[in-house]
């Protein structure tokens, strides 16, 4: 399957002689990305990860041997070398800054792995001015509709024009492709699959791989299991507002466990906060973030895991403006003391810019859409619904088919 990142890493990165670490979610494809510009390239030889136990031998020896003894198989083009789970390697950043430092003429580099080489970037800048990092998101609308159709001239003006002027129901298939996304979620084997067996046996091996591996190799924790345990609440719960409390009681533990077990788990890509925002706010809640799934396949309302997935969406947005430099956008929700509430805003350098609430079915406008955009001065109010009906404006809010509002996002 095509992905949007394998279009903007070679038409917009390598460009820049710079390293690319694309970072991301297990199973969300990071090494079929890679592999599929390899093959482009014509340089299938100069993959390597860091599991390959053969690999790992012949680097003892010679850590760039693979390299130094490869002859292009395509004149005029540069080969590209992916160094896949290179992280687990405990002088990786000297490996790269060595490996770069010396051939940066003859080669682009990317880097791949899972949540963990973000977590391990820190500490150290060796490698600072070198590279650019990327985020690898779950499969969006967009992107299986119209992988390669996302364009660096997209700035978030541009994108929000376009979803202003949208009239109408979604084509049938955007309609289809959102459902299934709802259905099976982002992650590329499940989605292609559409196989209900195999899709409950992927979810379990995919906790058991960030539970049981990825999070014993992060961290010393011991009590494995009731890290099991608060995944369990955490799914049971997402969308809502986080209690750190509430988990310290089910759990019988201290609450700088849960915050601690919660950040690891925010590290491995299994959860991400959105903050409430608190600006120009009275009576605002300034601590207590909602979380979402990055797999929003396994919330189990319809209503919650539309949300879910609608913030995946908004979150994959955000990431394409700060990763690519444009004026940077930013997640939040609203509520107050006296519970108005909105399920977005998405921030514009850090000003109020477009409120988003999402509905099932409702086309008739939330009130706190109206009562946070006049606190906030907020000039853009839109309703996303899932099954819409009547797609228009009601008042000056703007009420949108879901699946027409996601195939209009850049990624």
């Amino acid at each position: 399957m095509e992905r949007s990142l394998e279009y903007l890493l070679e038409s917009g990165h390598f460009r820049q002689r710079r390293i690319a670490f694309v970072v991301g979610p297990r199973q969300v494809g990071k090494t079929t990305l890679a592999q599929s510009l390899l093959e482009k390239r014509g340089s299938n030889d100069l993959y390597r990860s860091w599991d390959d136990l053969q690999w790992r031998r012949e680097f003892v020896r010679a850590p760039y041997a693979f390299l130094d003894k490869y002859r292009p198989k395509k004149t005029g083009e540069k080969p590209l070398v992916v160094l896949d789970e290179i992280h687990k390697y405990p002088r990786w950043k000297s490996y790269i800054k060595g490996l770069w430092d010396t051939r940066k003429n003859r080669i682009d580099l990317l880097v791949t792995g899972s949540g963990r080489l973000d977590v391990y970037q820190r500490g150290g800048d060796s490698l600072l001015g070198r590279y650019h990092q990327y985020r690898l998101h779950p499969l969006s609308v967009r992107e299986i509709i119209d992988p390669f159709g996302v364009s660096l001239e997209t700035s978030a003006e541009k994108t929000l024009d376009a979803l202003l002027r949208l009239t109408g129901p979604a084509p049938p298939e955007a309609r289809k492709t959102l459902r299934d996304l709802l259905r099976w979620g982002g992650f590329p084997e499940p989605f292609l699959q559409k196989n209900e067996r195999r899709h409950r046996l992927w979810l379990r091996e995919r906790r058991t791989l960030i539970v049981r591996e990825d999070l014993r190799d992060l961290t010393r924790i011991q009590m494995i299991s009731h890290v099991e345990e608060l995944v369990e609440l955490l799914v049971a719960r997402a969308t809502g507002v986080l209690s750190y409390n509430s988990l310290r009681e089910d759990l019988q533990v201290a609450t700088d466990s849960v915050r601690l077990w919660i950040g690891y788990l925010q590290r491995l890509y299994f959860l991400y906060l959105v903050r409430p925002f608190t600006g120009r706010i009275s009576r605002a809640l300034r601590k207590e973030p909602k979380f979402y799934l990055w797999d929003w396949s396994e919330v189990e309302g319809e209503g919650e895991r539309f949300e879910n997935l609608m913030a995946g969406h908004l979150l994959k947005w955000c990431h394409f403006t700060q990763d690519w430099g444009y004026p940077a956008l930013e997640l939040h929700y609203l509520r107050d003391r006296e519970k108005h509430e909105v399920d977005f805003l998405l921030t514009l350098e850090g000003k109020p810019w477009v409120l988003i609430e999402t509905k099932l079915f409702d086309t008739s406008p939330a009130p706190a859409l109206h009562y946070f955009a006049e606190r906030l001065q907020a000039r853009h109010k839109i309703q996303v619904v899932l099954e819409c009906e009547r797609p228009g404006t009601a008042g000056d809010v703007h009420v949108i088919d879901a699946a027409n509002f996601l195939r209009t996002l850049p990624t």
